[in-house]
C-alpha cells in the first residue's frame, strides 16, 4: 500500500494502521516540499510550484518502481549482545558492550561484522520516546552517508530521525517494525533493529564513532541531566 500524507498529522498513515494495512511506501507532502525547497500555499487550488512538486513526487515514484528489482538481502549473520546496565529512579538503561558495536552522539548504534553493519537506536531513545507508534524505514538500495537520515520513528511524544552511524548502501530493513513498531520499545538492539548497511568507508566512519566505555558514561550523564 502506498500512503500519501498531506500534512504532518499523518492522518492517512494512522488510518492505514487502524485498518492493519501493510504500508510499502509512505510519502509526506510537507516533507517532500521541504526537501525540494517548495513553499506550500493554504488554498485549495494548486499553484505552479505545487504542480512542480506533484511532478517531482510522481517521477520519484516511477524511479522507485524501475528500481524495484533491488531486493532485501536476508542476512544469516548471528548478532549476539552482551549488556551493561545502570538504573536511574525506576528506569533501567541497557547498553551493549560488544567491541563490534559503535555509537554516535545521536544515540544510534552500529554492530559491525565484516563489510556489513546492523543499525538501530539505543535504549535511551526508546525510553525517552515512550510508546512508539510508527516506523518509516529507509529504501532498500538507498545510499546513506554517515550522519545522514536512515529512517524515522514516531511516538505519542515526538518524531525521532535516525542518524546513521555509518556510510554505505541499505541492503535490508526490519520490515516487521512497520506492523509492530513497539518492538523498538521491547528491545531496540535485537528484535527492534532498523536496517543493515553494506559498508563503503568504515575506517573513516570509525574515527567519528564512540566505543562502549565512552558512550556508557555519556548516556549516564544524559539520563542524569534529563531527570535533574
Amino acid at each position: 500500500l502506498l500512503v500519501i500524507d498531506g500534512c504532518p498529522t499523518r492522518c492517512a498513515s494512522k488510518l492505514a494502521a487502524e485498518k492493519s494495512l501493510k504500508i510499502s511506501k509512505r510519502i509526506t507532502i510537507t516533507e517532500e516540499a521541504k526537501s525540494h525547497n517548495i513553499k506550500l500555499s493554504s488554498g485549495l487550488r494548486l499553484q505552479e510550484n505545487e504542480n512542480t512538486l506533484v511532478e517531482l513526487v510522481l517521477y520519484e515514484l516511477e524511479n522507485a518502481h524501475d528500481n524495484a528489482a533491488v531486493v532485501s538481502i536476508e542476512s544469516n549473520t548471528s548478532y549476539h549482545f552482551d549488556y551493561e546496565s545502570f538504573q536511574n529512579g525506576k528506569f533501567i538503561f541497557r547498553v551493549p558492550g560488544n567491541p563490534q558495536i559503535y555509537f554516535n552522539e545521536n544515540d544510534c548504534w552500529a554492530y559491525v561484522i565484516g563489510n556489513r553493519a546492523r543499525i538501530g537506536v539505543t535504549d535511551f531513545v526508546q525510553q525517552n520516546l515512550s510508546d512508539i507508534l510508527y516506523f518509516t524505514p529507509p529504501e532498500i538500495g538507498a545510499e546513506i552517508d554517515q550522519f545522514g537520515e536512515v529512517g524515522e520513528i514516531e511516538s505519542s511524544k515526538s518524531v525521532f530521525e535516525l542518524i546513521s552511524p555509518v556510510t554505505g548502501k541499505v541492503i535490508s530493513v526490519n520490515k516487521t517494525l512497520e506492523q509492530k513498531p513497539e518492538l523498538i520499545n521491547e528491545n531496540p538492539y535485537e528484535s527492534g533493529w532498523v536496517a543493515e548497511i553494506e559498508l563503503t568507508d568504515f575506517e573513516s566512519d570509525k574515527e567519528l564513532l564512540i566505543g562502549f566505555d565512552k558512550y556508557f558514561e555519556i548516556i549516564k550523564k544524559k539520563v542524569e541531566d534529563l531527570n535533574g
